[in-house]
């Protein structure tokens, strides 16, 4: 990465090497100018080389090849030639020569939902947030299943009120999670929905129909939503997604959120880490050739806070003939406080009014029993702490929060303080750690950047300016929008069809240690049977071996350093486990050969973009000496048919010279008792050999920690696909309803003011057609209230034929 990136160019034809005439040179580069003034300007090729561009089709074929994770202006082709005829998109979907590649970059938060959408069109900005239905720039991250309808966002958070045992909410968090963690969260937090144990001892939950549904599938109903969102703001359908994880979230929750975003039909294209998209939506725009520095980005969200320590600066790279600076950052740490949140402080403005309610019923009963009164309460508490984080006091009103009886109170901000006393001292800890294992003092920092909702807190601010020695903190990033817009900038770089002005190079690191251990019979544990294999903050990608001598079957597991702290609600370091077979086979079959070395076995581990470690394969290496025929070096057997012998105990020969003249030479190729035979010489030597033989790798991680099986994941997949369609009809039922409700005001209103329609219709014609939209208008309102799409279509149909020739007349 440090060597930058390499310009080269990647001529397709046989063209010369004729350099282009001034003229002509500034030809191209005003056409250029025209045609990719948003985008990145591509460098020229060779004239015979041009390629005619039409409307909304790719870049020319040359390409800048970049460090990995770059921003930068191109991706490479992926044969390392100039780009061929737009490829097919992943998972084997191919798109058309023109069309403009969509992408979705999610923010999936324990609250909120925030989608950005990378769509290159003309008159829109290539990255931006995407609306909902509401025109909101954020979501609610629910899920809801009533009366056998799905409902998502905007409408989930519409019922929550009236059925909160119906909606489900923090499932970001419940991801991977054993049930009794699980349960604890959801009675901390006054979850009341119907949480039960799966096969995997994980968290799953039941539906008021009985249905049991993984937490898998309830966050991908969640990633279904955004997909709407996203679909409705590109105008194209989008599968392809980069999704924002916490630095805390483990193995099991990276690997159960891809599954969730698969079985909501995405093409998960990376994980990335929130940190690492604020950074890059931090570095972006600004120039770091002159001088490097240490930001700290804190982020405080709804359920969780960490701060990260990023260095930025920038390194020398040769770009067609010239040198340029490029702009990188590197993520040197990030510490966390998985459990500390904005909710954590509505919690305790939730019990301080649940307190003074009780209080004023006074007849024993505690509000915090019933459901539907905790979910008015909290709605209520979250819009006041809002309003104290600008005023120094708020009042909360719920009407009938318990037994018909309202509640009416007032709080200051004082008081408020008082109650999260314990709090503003641990949301210090996570700077506090990033500069104890860095090294760094307070002075060496250049900014400390405030993101997540939370951090508006003025308590918080005020903490954190007193910490820090500041009068003023840093906030140049949307605290709301920073990762979603980050992760749009890295998801740029992984799309093709893509392209972006600037660079940034980009190496973030694993926020775990992970080490290996292996077990087998006759295994002989040493120090190597627990071996790092990764270190914390290592970067990634990343692709690694271990040797592991041994002539049976054996296990790997995997597991986080001891030094890790270990993801919220997991108790076991060890979280993979492998079987490794076919080794005891292949021993036995070249074990009585000649073997030059004992026999080992090769694992490859990968540690992916999104954090992921797994064992991709194993192999067996067998060396064997053997004695094979070679041929003799500096002897030959040159023979003549008449004249030639062999000295068979030397090797060489003895010949006759050949002294004929050139003519006899020729003539000498006529005849047969003179021809020349060629012979070699060989010998038996010792020679090593090495045989590489596949072994099969079966993973045989069990628990709360391992993924969908096959066939759960095809029986959520199954479920899921039917309430999509179910949905889809939904939706198109009540389109069609609209449809034949306005058709009906519409045509009465014309009916009685338009003078056109008396003109051109009889009075019988008229009668008749207000009549039957007076008949279809009662249906509507009674009947209809239950009916099928195809009922709404039919009778729009009828007053259409009634209708219509009026209208056209």
């Amino acid at each position: 990465h440090q060597q930058g990136p390499t310009s080269v160019h990647q001529n397709t034809s046989r063209a010369s090497n004729a350099k282009p005439s001034n003229r002509s040179r500034r030809k191209r580069n005003d056409f250029c100018n025209r045609k990719y003034s948003s985008l990145a300007r591509p460098p020229l090729p060779p004239r015979r080389d041009r390629l005619r561009l039409r409307p909304h089709s790719p870049a020319p074929d040359l390409q800048t090849l970049t460090p990995p994770h770059a921003i930068a202006l191109a991706r490479p082709s992926p044969h390392g030639a100039a780009s061929p005829a737009p490829r097919p998109r992943r998972g084997g979907r191919g798109r058309a020569a023109g069309e403009r590649r969509g992408g979705e970059r999610i923010d999936l938060g324990s609250e909120w939902l925030k989608v950005a959408a990378v769509h290159l069109a003309p008159g829109r900005a290539p990255i931006a947030v995407a609306i909902n239905e509401m025109s909101k720039r954020k979501s609610p991250a629910l899920a809801a299943l009533a009366d056998g309808n799905r409902l998502a966002g905007e409408e989930a958070a519409g019922i929550t009120a009236r059925h909160p045992a119906k909606v489900f909410s923090r499932m970001r968090d419940l991801l991977a999670k054993p049930f009794p963690y699980a349960r604890a969260l959801a009675d901390s937090l006054f979850l009341p929905y119907d949480l039960v144990q799966d096969a995997r001892g994980a968290a799953a939950v039941r539906a008021d129909d009985g249905q049991v549904y993984t937490v898998e599938e309830i966050v991908a109903m969640v990633l279904h939503y955004a997909s709407g969102i996203a679909d409705a703001h590109v105008g194209l359908p989008v599968r392809d997604a980069v999704v924002a994880v916490p630095p805390y979230f483990g193995q099991a929750e990276r690997r159960a959120l891809t599954q969730a975003a698969q079985l909501a039909g995405f093409n998960v294209l990376a994980l990335v880490n929130e940190h690492a998209g604020a950074a890059l939506q931090y570095g972006i725009d600004k120039d770091f050739s002159n001088e490097s520095r240490h930001v700290i980005f804190y982020d405080m969200g709804s359920g969780s806070t960490y701060a990260a320590l990023v260095y930025y600066s920038s390194y020398s790279a040769k770009e067609f003939g010239k040198t340029v600076s490029v702009n990188q950052f590197q993520v040197k740490d990030v510490r966390w406080n998985s459990k500390l949140g904005g909710l954590e402080m509505e919690m305790r403005l939730v019990n301080y009014f649940a307190d003074q309610f009780n209080k004023q019923l006074g007849n024993g009963d505690d509000i915090r029993q019933s459901p539907k009164a905790m979910a008015k309460l909290k709605k209520q508490v979250k819009r006041t702490k809002e309003i104290l984080s600008a005023n120094t006091a708020a009042p909360i009103s719920v009407e009938s929060l318990y037994n018909d009886i309202d509640f009416r109170s007032t709080i200051t901000r004082e008081k408020f303080e008082e109650l999260c006393a314990d709090l503003w001292e641990q949301a210090l800890t996570p700077i506090k750690d990033v500069l104890t294992h860095s090294g760094m003092k307070i002075g060496d920092i250049y900014a400390v950047e405030l993101i997540g909702g939370a951090t508006r807190v003025p308590k918080l601010q005020s903490k954190l300016q007193e910490f820090l020695g500041r009068s003023e903190l840093d906030k140049h990033l949307d605290a709301d929008e920073a990762i979603v817009l980050g992760a749009s900038l890295h998801a740029a770089n992984l799309s093709d069809g893509i392209k972006l002005n600037r660079k940034l190079g980009m190496i973030d690191g694993s926020t775990y240690g992970f080490v290996f251990e292996i077990d087998g019979p006759d295994y002989v544990k040493d120090e190597s049977t627990d071996q790092v294999l990764v270190p914390r903050m290592k970067k990634m990608p990343i692709k690694l071996f271990r040797s592991i001598r041994h002539t049976k079957d054996f296990d790997v597991s995997l597991s986080y350093d001891k030094a890790s702290e270990l993801p919220p609600g997991v108790s076991s370091h060890k979280f993979a486990e492998y079987a490794i077979s076919g080794l005891t086979e292949t021993s036995e079959k070249y074990g009585s050969r000649n073997l030059s070395a004992p026999i080992k076995a090769n694992l490859h581990f990968s540690l992916s973009r999104s954090g992921i470690i797994s064992l991709d394969r194993a192999e067996a290496v067998i060396e064997i000496t053997e004695w094979v025929e070679v041929p003799k070096k500096n002897v030959t057997l040159e023979t003549n048919t008449t004249d030639e012998t062999l000295s068979a105990e030397s090797g060489t020969t003895d010949s006759k010279e050949n002294s004929s003249s050139g003519s006899d030479a020729d003539n000498s190729s006529t005849t047969n008792d003179e021809s020349n035979v060629q012979d070699t010489i060989t010998e038996k030597v010792l020679k090593k050999r090495t045989f590489r033989v596949p072994l099969k790798v079966t993973e045989k991680t069990a628990g709360p920690a391992s993924t969908l099986s096959k066939e759960l994941y095809s029986e959520a997949k199954s479920r899921l696909d039917v309430l999509n369609k179910k949905d889809a009809e939904r939706r198109r039922t009540a389109e069609l309803k609209n449809n034949l409700e306005s058709y009906i005001y519409s045509m009465k209103e014309k009916l009685e003011e338009s003078t056109d329609m008396l003109a051109v219709s009889t009075e019988q014609e008229r009668e008749s057609f207000t009549a039957k939209l007076s008949e279809v208008q009662d249906w509507l309102y009674m009947d209809g209230e239950e009916a099928q799409a195809n009922e709404f279509q039919e009778r729009l149909d009828q007053l259409k034929a009634m209708g219509d020739p009026i209208l056209f007349r």
